[in-house]
């Protein structure tokens, strides 16, 4: 393994764009005015990256995981949990521990730690929200079976260290959303809502990471949009939940801001819980997975075949259903989040006809993938978004520079989007040595794929980046998801597998995918035969089923309608048992490509505890954390079937999460969520 910084490899879009953006910001009305020069800026670093590092190979793929968490502060004597805002205070703690710098480990924005050793401890960085911490292992993880073993201690140990680090009523919770963000007292110190950079009726400006960068990137992405975020969740229906739901906790009649008119405009919707600041998102915690390939073109190969899996993995790891103090009708953060960030206009959105704006755009910068962009002859353009927005005179300049028209096209849609911080000082000249401009749009496109290419002076590869799933509550969750995205990239690449369908699908099946308990009752468009283009079926991926003649085999020349259909996500993850040739499922996938390498019995034993959760994940054995939470909130003694989460039932919850964290269950506590096997 090279003696790398993981933190460089796999979080370097966030935080070198953080560290590095230090200057003077500029107001929305002034960074409108150079949105072009940023973007082509951005676009001439873009290609200095390609013409340097497209022939650029690697020996091996390295991977890296982000696990993300919310630090809470317990009061044991009034029963309360609230959310602690000392980021700083901890991660200068870590900083100045010279026990985990000798390991190895690193605070990157405080600390930049010591030369990693053999067995390096992990690094911390900074979040959005002052409440939360990221935690990366401190080198890439390769690709050795035994290696894979190692995830799960590394997890454990982060959050131990974590802990160490915080004080004695604190705790490092892997909860993807907090209960009752928003309400009144959430946090600890608590300030007073209504502050001129978020302008939230709910939230202070003092819960974002002091960094100029958010409380702007927040401020900016308001005025460009001229009104708040609207984030709408609608509510879950229980026996008293009243008819209509009027979220309660809005204020009508407060007159501080001009944006305050926004709930007397319509911001505000029957049945829904409403939510107005980008802390309502960016507040969220999820896993992360990137890859290093081997090469630009096994990256793209990559992102493609990747692409149609991250809805699904969304519904397996279901993980928020309450927000703001209410149970949710939905199970997962994606749309939250997408509508948190959401800079579109007025025009954009299509709510006014075009007069200053250039484009309609579908989509917020915070959605699922648009594009694919191998070089791939099973990629057919059927596959491909017919209405795609593309900035015309950046991918001529892409194609010209030597770019080919999938990737040109790929970037010139990213590049759609306006710029939304910006530094006066990173404005005097274009430096060809740096990627800030690129990274400006690349990092604030937040898709549930991410292409990235090496970054600038270093040895680094391309990479890509699985973005779409939730936060689990336990390590050994975290573990078994992050080493079964491995295992699957593996697959694809030992076996070429062919997972590619119309990305409009993809689109539909992340908007399925927030269901409630869609893991169980919903159905996604799929591949049905993942071996179609290239060759044949490996011999030792089973069979499944029985004869059907329900549906007609697929053909790579054939319509495209014919090689998918609906199926649910146990029939992805464990196959089709009801037909003879039906899709073999994901896991007996992985099982084959474990039964072509010479993996001893002890490894192999391990990777099947991991398996075990995610399939009977995926057929209703076990529960999704989204489940569980539901029910506890449903089945604890206060609760009056309204769909309200108290404070009391908040702490309750927040606690039994972290007896979970440390018992995995053994105890009883969250049994529906794990094998009684382990």
């Amino acid at each position: 393994m090279p003696s790398i910084s993981l933190a460089f490899i796999f979080v370097q879009t966030h935080v070198s764009f953080l560290t590095s953006a230090l200057g003077t910001p500029l107001e929305w009305p002034e960074a409108k005015k150079i949105a072009n020069q940023v973007r082509g800026w951005g676009i001439e670093q873009l290609l200095t990256t390609w013409r340097r590092a497209k022939g650029k190979e690697r020996d091996a793929l390295l991977w890296g995981d982000e696990v993300e968490y919310l630090v809470v502060c317990f009061d044991e004597e009034n029963r309360r949990v609230r959310l602690s805002l000392r980021q700083a205070d901890i991660l200068q703690a870590l900083a100045e521990d010279e026990k985990l710098l000798k390991q190895g480990g690193s605070v990157p924005d405080v600390q930049t730690g010591n030369p990693k050793p053999e067995k390096c401890a992990p690094t911390f960085h900074p979040e959005f929200g002052r409440f939360m911490l990221e935690a990366t292992p401190g080198k890439p993880w390769g690709i050795g079976f035994k290696e894979l073993l190692d995830v799960e201690p590394d997890m454990k140990w982060r959050r131990q260290i974590a802990k160490e680090h915080m004080g004695g009523t604190e705790y490092p919770i892997t909860l993807t959303t907090f209960p009752r963000l928003g309400r009144p007292d959430c946090t600890v110190p608590s300030y007073e809502t209504s502050g001129p950079k978020l302008r939230s009726q709910f939230l202070p400006d003092e819960i974002a990471n002091p960094h100029i960068r958010f409380p702007t990137l927040a401020a900016n992405i308001r005025w460009r949009r001229g009104r708040k975020v609207q984030v709408n969740v609608p509510v879950f229906h229980d026996s008293q939940t009243p008819r209509p739901f009027k979220d309660p906790t809005v204020d009508y009649d407060l007159h501080k801001w001009p944006e305050d008119d926004d709930v007397r405009n319509g911001a505000v919707k029957d049945e829904y819980i409403h939510m107005d600041a980008m802390a309502f998102g960016m507040g969220s915690c999820c896993l992360q997975i990137t890859f290093q390939a081997k090469s630009i073109d096994e990256g793209r190969k990559m992102y493609d075949q990747l692409s149609p899996l991250g809805p699904i993995f969304l519904a397996l790891t279901a993980a928020t259903p309450v927000y703001k103090g209410f149970l949710a009708d939905t199970d997962v953060r994606w749309n939250q989040i997408s509508r948190a960030v959401d800079d579109r206009t007025a025009e954009e959105l299509g709510e006014k006809p075009l007069q200053n704006d250039r484009w309609r755009i579908p989509k917020s910068r915070y959605a699922s993938n648009s594009t694919y962009i191998a070089n791939d002859p099973r990629l057919r353009k059927e596959y491909l978004d017919p209405d795609l927005i593309v900035d015309g005179d950046l991918k001529q300049r892409l194609v010209q520079g030597g770019m080919d028209d999938l990737l040109a096209t790929h970037f010139a849609h990213l590049f759609i989007r306006d710029p939304i911080v910006v530094f006066a000082e990173d404005l005097k000249e274009l430096d060809l040595e740096k990627v800030d401009h690129f990274e400006n749009l690349q990092s604030t496109n937040w898709q549930h794929m991410r292409f990235k290419p090496p970054p600038a002076g270093s040895d680094i590869g391309w990479r890509v980046e699985f973005r779409s799933m939730e936060i689990q509550i336990t390590d050994f969750e975290n573990a078994a998801f992050a080493i079964f995205i491995v295992l699957i990239t593996r697959a694809i690449l030992s076996f070429d597998l062919n997972f590619y369908m119309p990305i409009a699908r993809v689109t539909e099946n992340m908007e399925t995918a927030h269901a409630r308990d869609a893991v169980l009752s919903s159905v996604f468009h799929f591949r049905k035969n993942p071996f179609s283009g290239r060759g044949l079926r490996p011999s030792s991926v089973p069979v499944s089923g029985s004869n059907s003649p329900t549906s007609r085999p697929s053909s790579p020349f054939g319509p495209v309608e014919d090689e998918y259909e609906l199926m649910t996500v146990n029939e992805i993850i464990n196959g089709q048992q009801n037909t003879s040739d039906g899709f073999p499922g994901l896991i007996p996938l992985v099982e084959s490509y474990l039964d072509s390498m010479n993996i001893d019995v002890e490894t192999r034993c391990e990777f099947a505890r991991y398996l075990d959760v995610i399939r009977k994940r995926a057929d209703g054995r076990l529960w999704t954390a989204a489940r569980w939470i539901r029910h506890f909130v449903r089945t604890h003694p206060d609760y009056q079937q309204d769909s309200v989460v108290t404070e009391g039932m908040e702490y309750d919850l927040v606690k039994a999460a972290e007896d979970i964290t440390v018992h995995e269950g053994k105890n009883g506590v969250g049994i529906e969520m794990f094998s009684t096997k382990r």
